[in-house]
């Protein structure tokens, strides 16, 4: 017991002295540590005869707590004055201006998407999405695309391997054949997302937003899809009359194929969507090729249905004003400030965000 004794009264008597906290911390380790003092009394327990072992432990016990206790209020008092001096030297002065704070702006291509999907979900549609990177079969091949055929060069295409198993998508209709492969019809699916191609020029990008289009039911027919076509581009535009019309062309996937152009004019140096006696081409469209909906195990005797295919980006700059496609992708603050959209301006009378 003398030697605990001794040790308590060694260090109460340099706890009362004025210390550092690195000096608090260094007699901690002293007394507590792996091999301190207090740490190795304890290993002696096992060494002490049977009858005076339980009060050597009670008693080191008692003289390890008050230590500790001392030690732990000895470290608060210490950091307690600290903080008050720092409470004393540092002030704020509440008459600086404030800080300088930039709200972000929703860029104009994830607005459109947004409003897309709004005006299609409207009359049924709902949106799917799929991998930006794509197998040939569900790209080209189940999309009844021939083995010769242009899209597949690798001048137009990026092949992620030397086979030309893997790819980024050239277009988002791979979510169609992933969308009719895990379900039965009917379908009525949009699928918007970011696609690529090996272009680049003031109206085309490397990696553009394209949103196919998919109905698939029982007697569905052009008119089914003219009216869809109509409806959308009359809300989107947010006008009331729409010249419209359909020009016979070829995709691999649909049968009849055709592009599709709406009226407009120029007024004040802008191109002003609706009336007018100039032609815009705006999308392509067509029945589904019975080909296709037979590679998705789809019968084409009882079903058939349209779909359609609209460039997102090129939407956005006829809408909103913006000539030069490669802007979207320059990362220009000052650019998307001005034709961003202000995520907390929600009017609500409309199903998109305001300017």
């Amino acid at each position: 017991m003398s030697n605990l004794k001794k040790i308590k009264d060694e260090f109460l008597l340099k706890l009362e002295k004025k210390l550092s906290l690195s000096e608090i911390n260094e007699i901690k380790s002293n007394l507590f540590g792996k091999n301190g003092l207090i740490s190795s009394e304890f290993k002696k327990i096992g060494s002490i005869v049977e009858n005076e072992r339980k009060k050597f432990a009670s008693d080191l016990n008692l003289i390890k707590d008050e230590l500790q206790n001392l030690i732990n209020f000895k470290i608060d008092e210490i950091q307690t004055e600290e903080i008050n001096k720092k409470l004393e030297k540092e002030k704020v002065d509440i008459t600086l201006p404030e800080r300088t704070f930039i709200r972000g702006k929703i860029h104009p291509v994830s607005q459109t998407i947004d409003e897309i999907s709004s005006i299609f979900s409207e009359i049924g549609f709902s949106v799917e999405e799929g991998p930006d990177v794509e197998n040939e079969y569900n790209n080209f091949t189940a999309l009844n695309t021939p083995d010769n055929h242009p899209a597949r060069d690798m001048h137009d295409t990026f092949y992620l391997d030397e086979k030309k198993e893997k790819l980024l998508r050239t277009h988002t209709s791979p979510v169609q054949i992933r969308t009719m492969l895990k379900d039965k019809p009917p379908f009525k699916i949009i699928a918007p997302g970011r696609t690529y191609r090996s272009d680049s020029d003031q109206t085309h990008s490397p990696m553009f937003h394209q949103v196919e289009g998919l109905h698939i039911d029982k007697d569905i027919n052009m008119g089914h899809l003219k009216g869809c076509l109509n409806y959308f581009i009359k809300e989107f535009f947010e006008v009331k009359k729409i010249r419209m019309r359909f020009r016979p062309s070829h995709f691999p996937f649909t049968e009849p194929s055709a592009e599709v152009d709406i009226g407009y004019e120029i007024k004040d140096g802008k191109i002003v969507i609706g009336e007018g006696d100039k032609w815009l081409e705006i999308l392509g469209c067509g029945m589904v090729h019975p080909n296709v909906l037979k590679n998705v195990k789809v019968d084409p005797a009882k079903f058939q249905g349209y779909a359609f295919g609209i460039g997102i980006d090129r939407l956005a700059m006829l809408k909103y004003g913006i000539n030069d496609l490669r802007a979207f992708f320059d990362c220009d603050y000052r650019w998307l400030n001005h034709y961003g959209f202000d995520p907390l301006d929600v009017p609500t009378n409309y199903r998109g965000l305001s300017r």
